[in-house]
């Protein structure tokens, strides 16, 4: 089981941390909306006005002479930093090692200018422009030539690296938000843009085109429209806003801001997965207490769930189911053990025999078998790093309420005879049967099965419409804050900062 007793502590030091006032919250919000009409024309003159004539031989211009220019910056042993904003090198090194470190754009306006528009319209995916040098796009001309040359790469590697794996990758998160997508190499993906005949749709291929991701997309659209109709974004109000379907127009701009934080947050979660997810597969989402089996990417099994409290987090992962358990035994972690369950033996010394637990050898202790078990009947095997459990429980009274984060991490099931037979392909008798053996017994499922244990708190439901959750966990608020730092963001790749949370 998680047994992770400094994660409460740890989310809220970071929480601390990365706090910013109110004000700049909203003015982060504000970035989100879309363009107003003009902004696009406006910056339609940018490349051509900014950077050398297409036909200028780049290496005879005085301003901007190639190889050992361009080179020379890069690989500046002090990091590359133009206008106050950090650029990065194992990127552009990567991306110009392939251009014999000469310059990119000069020949290829239009590609530059369709792209410089791309990163502009990164709020459509609820990310802020200025974290891929959007300030200093829109102000290009008053950067040297060397300068707009590495501006428009770094933005236009950073965004699609955004698209492709989150904008706050594996390296950046906390380690129990442990999703992430296939590698991209992103500056391989920028060579085919630019000789593609549309750039800017092969940079935003990048990003998820599942049917979540598009109905997240379409609903931060709605609210844009709706803040702009509105007027202004209103004052900053929580994330974690009470369970509600998507306001009209008419709804306060309080809310309007809370949603759009939200969704924007939510889509960031979209980005950490695969793209291809499987079609079938088991997908728990904390955040709604709730289980979906899905077979070839419909539905076809839900369930409630119990999930972690609130100090005692289900983690964010991927892995796989591979057997059912009948009448497992519960090993008890070590610090539930010393914490909870040695306090109690200290003053009731038949404690462990009234709970059908046993001492090992090893001085471990382990309950027993048996429907009283607190792993139930049935145990869903699966292996990840942070001993979370898939399983039944005795106490099902806990499925009945609103609030189902009652469990020391791990993943209780409310259903768990219906969901093991259809992911044995078995009727339930033969799951009864397994069970009434009395022992432990094992059964193989006939193909593993995918498992995503995910949080999301805004998510398209059945039909299509948009719930929103509770943030009980208070992860939303870290995400939007490093998603909207008051600085620029680094990439992870240049600079991996994981952190534990215990």
């Amino acid at each position: 089981m998680l047994t992770p007793p400094k994660i409460a502590e740890n989310r809220r030091l970071k929480q601390r941390g990365l706090a910013i006032c109110a004000a700049t919250a909203i003015a982060a919000v504000c970035v989100l909306v879309a363009p107003r009409a003009g902004a696009e024309t406006r910056a339609a003159a940018l490349v051509p006005a900014s950077l050398p004539a297409p036909d200028a031989a780049a290496g005879a211009n005085p301003t901007l002479s190639g190889d050992s220019d361009i080179r020379n910056r890069i690989e500046s042993t002090t990091g590359l930093v133009i206008a106050g904003e950090k650029l990065h090198g194992a990127l552009l090194r990567q991306f110009y090692a392939a251009h014999n470190f000469e310059p990119v754009w000069a020949s290829r306006q239009p590609q530059a200018q369709a792209l410089v528009n791309a990163v502009l319209r990164a709020g459509e995916h609820g990310l802020d422009p200025d974290m891929f040098h959007g300030e200093l796009l829109r102000n290009a001309a008053a950067l040297a030539p060397i300068d707009r040359e590495l501006v428009l790469s770094d933005a236009v590697l950073g965004f699609a690296d955004a698209l492709a794996r989150g904008a706050v990758p594996i390296e950046t998160r906390f380690d129990d938000e442990d999703l992430t997508p296939e590698p991209i190499d992103v500056a391989a993906v920028l060579d085919q843009a630019i000789n593609s005949p549309d750039p800017a749709a092969a940079i935003e291929a990048l990003a998820p085109h599942t049917p979540a991701y598009l109905a997240l997309r379409q609903a931060l659209q709605s609210y844009q429209s709706a803040a702009r109709s509105a007027g202004a974004v209103g004052a900053a109000a929580p994330i974690g806003a009470p369970d509600a379907r998507p306001p009209h127009p008419s709804s306060t701009d309080a809310t309007l801001e809370a949603r759009l934080r939200q969704v924007a947050v939510n889509l960031e979660r979209l980005r950490w997965l695969p793209r291809d997810l499987p079609a079938d597969r088991v997908w728990v989402n904390t955040a709604n207490a709730q289980l979906v089996l899905y077979r070839d990417d419909q539905p076809v099994f839900t369930t409630r769930v119990v999930v972690g409290e609130v100090d005692k987090q289900t983690p964010e992962f991927q892995t796989t189911i591979d057997s059912l358990l009948f009448n497992p035994p519960w090993n008890v972690p070590y610090s539930i053990a010393t914490k909870e369950i040695l306090p109690k033996l200290a003053q009731d010394p038949e404690y462990l025999d009234h709970h059908h637990m046993v001492r090992r050898t090893n001085g471990a202790i382990q309950q027993l078998p048996g429907a009283g078990t607190a792993l139930g009947q049935l145990k869903f095997e699966m292996q990840d790093r942070f001993d979370v459990y898939l399983h039944d429980t005795p106490l099902k009274g806990l499925f009945a309420r609103d609030d189902r984060r009652q469990s020391h991490g791990c993943v209780r099931v409310q259903n768990p005879r219906a969901l093991a037979a259809l992911l044995l392909g078995q009727p339930v008798s033969v799951i009864n049967q397994g069970i009434a053996l009395g022992y432990t017994n094992r059964r193989m499922l006939p193909e593993p099965i995918p498992v995503f244990m995910v949080y999301q708190t805004a998510f398209a439901g059945a039909d299509g419409e948009i719930l929103f959750r509770p943030d009980v966990y208070q992860r939303d608020g870290e995400i939007w804050q490093l998603l909207h730092p008051a600085g620029q963001a680094p990439m992870a790749q240049d600079n991996p900062t994981g952190q534990p949370r215990s």
